[in-house]
This record gives C-alpha cells, sequence and structure tokens, in this order.
C-alpha cells in the first residue's frame, strides 16, 4: 500500500494534537467489520461502513474498499455502463490503475496515489474499467470508493470532475514523525487539502508506524469515521481493538 509517501515524515508540516485544557476526546460508538461482496464485473470489495447508522454517517452515503487483490494476467475487472445522480463518488487508488469515462465526454486514468472526484449531480453514465496493459500482465489493485451525498440545493448542480493527482495532496505528520497523513480534502489544524466538495468533509489517508499514535482535531460538529485498510491497533481513549477491515465511528 504504497500511495505517495516520504522517507522521512518529520520534513513535513505536524498536525498538533488538541491542547489538553481545551480538547474533550469523542467517544468510540461502536466498531462493525465490512462484510465481503462483489462489485461490477466482479472484483472484490469490502463494504466499509455497512452496518453504521446513518445519523453517525451523514454525509456520507456509503465506502467500497476495492481489493487488496493480487490480479493474474487476464483476471483484472471493472464496472459497465452505470448511472449516478445526486451524489459524488471519490475514488482513490493506492495501487494499481483504472480507466473512466463518461456520457459527458470526460474521462481518464488514474493511477497509484491520485484520486478522481466526480460530482453525479443531475446525472450522468460511466464506466470504469483496467488498462489493457493490466488486464494482459495482472498486477495490485486496492482502493477506495467513497459515496458523499449532495446538499439538497446543489442535487441538480452539473457533473464536475476533479482529478487529484497523488503529488497535489498535502502531506503531513504527527509531531513525533509516527504517522503519515496524507490530506484529499477538507481543513486539518489550518491545512488545507486540494479536493474541492459541495458538502464540508475532510478525507484523511493515514498510515501509523507501530507503536505510534494518531490524534488529530477534529470539528465538533462533524461525524468521525475511521477504517483500517490493514494491520491492527486501537482506537479512543478506550483503546477499543480494531483489525483490518474494521470501521469505526465516534460522536460528541
Amino acid at each position: 500500500m504504497p500511495a505517495i509517501t516520504v522517507e522521512n515524515p518529520l520534513t513535513l508540516p505536524a498536525v498538533a494534537p488538541p491542547a489538553a485544557q481545551e480538547a474533550r476526546p469523542r467517544p468510540v460508538l461502536g466498531v462493525v467489520t465490512a462484510p465481503t461482496g462483489f462489485e461490477g464485473e466482479g472484483f472484490p470489495v469490502r463494504r466499509a461502513f455497512a452496518g453504521i447508522k446513518y445519523r453517525h454517517l451523514d454525509p456520507f452515503i456509503m465506502m467500497d474498499q476495492m481489493g487488496e487483490v493480487e490480479y493474474a494476467p487476464g483476471e483484472p475487472k471493472g464496472t459497465p455502463w452505470h448511472p449516478h445522480r445526486g451524489f459524488e463518488t471519490v475514488t482513490y487508488l493506492m495501487d494499481g490503475t483504472f480507466v473512466h469515462q463518461d456520457s459527458e465526454g470526460g474521462g481518464g486514468v488514474i493511477n497509484d496515489g491520485d484520486t478522481q472526484w466526480m460530482t453525479a449531480g443531475s446525472g450522468l453514465l460511466h464506466i470504469e474499467a483496467p488498462p489493457e496493459k493490466l488486464v494482459m500482465t495482472g498486477g495490485l489493485f486496492h482502493g477506495i470508493q467513497l459515496w458523499v451525498n449532495l446538499p439538497a440545493k446543489d442535487k441538480m448542480t452539473s457533473p464536475r470532475y476533479q482529478d487529484i493527482g497523488g503529488g497535489n495532496v498535502k502531506l503531513l505528520t504527527t509531531p513525533d514523525g509516527g504517522g503519515l497523513l496524507r490530506l484529499i480534502a477538507g481543513d486539518l489544524d489550518g491545512h488545507s487539502g486540494p479536493g474541492v466538495t459541495h458538502t464540508p468533509i475532510t478525507l484523511v489517508h493515514a498510515t501509523v508506524s507501530p507503536g505510534a499514535e494518531i490524534t488529530l482535531p477534529w470539528q465538533s460538529d462533524y461525524n468521525g469515521l475511521a477504517y483500517v485498510l490493514s494491520g491492527r491497533g486501537s482506537v479512543g481513549t478506550d483503546h477499543r481493538p480494531v483489525v483490518g477491515a474494521d470501521a469505526a465511528a465516534s460522536g460528541e
């Protein structure tokens, strides 16, 4: 899971943990394990937020973890043409490559560390497929696709695309360098990610070194969701254990 990384995180700006006298730790409301399934033409996914109550999920609709899978030659799969309307899809690849085309004439290639932010708005058809080279050779494929609800006033907005190259993501760290934070969208401790959102959200891909800890200053009016892509650790002040494919929701 390389995505975008750096050799020495201590060269990056550090995100300061909230001051003890100002901070109130958010309780962990629950931990759920994502069930497995298949999407499109049959690529494996984990339904990351299945089992989380909608009031703790808003403004997200769902999230799929795509892979992690090592394809043999001839195995890579995508999706057929299908419609979207009234929300946004955020596709973030850590490993591999995907090709996108849509009925509005848009398209592009997403590679390791890249994000494609598609605002479906008033509606479109699109298709996502592995490139011919990946189909021929096989290879590693791993990413997420997050669905973000649009505010009522923006449900019928014109479709919009943002192609966010991995090199444009804001890289941050924790004071001791034990955590690498890739800020894709939103604000965090005075830093901003490159993604432009209709709905205020903050999206971070974090890598935590063994034995390290991440404490983030989170907006009190935001829901808080953490999904474990791989590994094991704990969340919250009560150190609830989590492993790969676990999702934790927090609240005030």
